[in-house]
């Protein structure tokens, strides 16, 4: 008997559910039978109502939120949208930053003819704000460990904006050049804390994990 994908949730209730993604799979479904493995079909398999709120990059590790039927998937949704959920990631990057923390505000947009590609478009783009704050250095590595803040939720925003700023994240293979990309066998970002509003009782509840890097 084969046996049934992993999910580890971090949190259960009748209305929410908090799980962990692992590195390199899927947070919903994908294109074709190999895609159908996701974090999203792994929650339902033990909690057949969770629904999705938000995505992580299917590089990403890290926290990720579901609501228990549609009025709680609803009600995070616009929490969200609301920017009331309070999101952190952790990132290993190559190079030490010129300060103890600061803020990337660049306008970000797709990168049509290279899809999934976002870029920074100063004409078209979205705003887009990161904050960012220095949680250790590497002198030997040449690399520091960050502290991410996305205030506005573009996707791969925290992976272009800091391209964009000369400090990629290691082991990302979608912006980080050859060398960056080859110091890490994943890309070191992780989804490290997540804060919100219970859906139901309005509760303030904080969720962390520690990344594995």
């Amino acid at each position: 008997m084969v046996a049934a994908p992993k999910v580890e949730l971090l949190h259960a209730d009748a209305h929410c559910i908090v799980a962990l993604k692992a590195s390199g799979l899927l947070s919903v479904p994908g294109l074709g039978e190999h895609g159908q493995d996701c974090l999203a079909a792994r929650v339902q398999s033990v909690r057949a109502d969770a629904l999705i709120v938000h995505r992580l990059d299917m590089a990403t590790s890290g926290l990720m939120l579901f609501g228990r039927g549609l009025e709680a998937q609803r009600a995070l949704s616009r929490a969200f949208a609301a920017r009331t959920v309070r999101k952190r990631y952790v990132a290993i990057v190559a190079g030490r930053l010129p300060a103890d923390a600061g803020e990337i505000d660049l306008p970000l947009s797709a990168d049509w003819p290279n899809r999934p590609r976002q870029q920074v478009d100063t004409a078209h783009g979205k705003p887009s704000l990161t904050r960012w704050r220095v949680l250790a250095v590497d002198a030997a590595q040449g690399t520091t460990r960050l502290e991410l803040e996305p205030v506005t939720g573009r996707a791969h925003q925290l992976r272009v904006h800091l391209r964009a700023i000369g400090h990629p994240i290691l082991g990302d293979a979608l912006y980080a050049p050859p060398e960056v990309c080859a110091r890490a066998d994943r890309l070191l970002l992780h989804a490290s804390s997540l804060g919100f509003a219970h859906p139901a009782s309005g509760a303030a509840l904080q969720f962390e994990s520690a990344p594995p890097f």
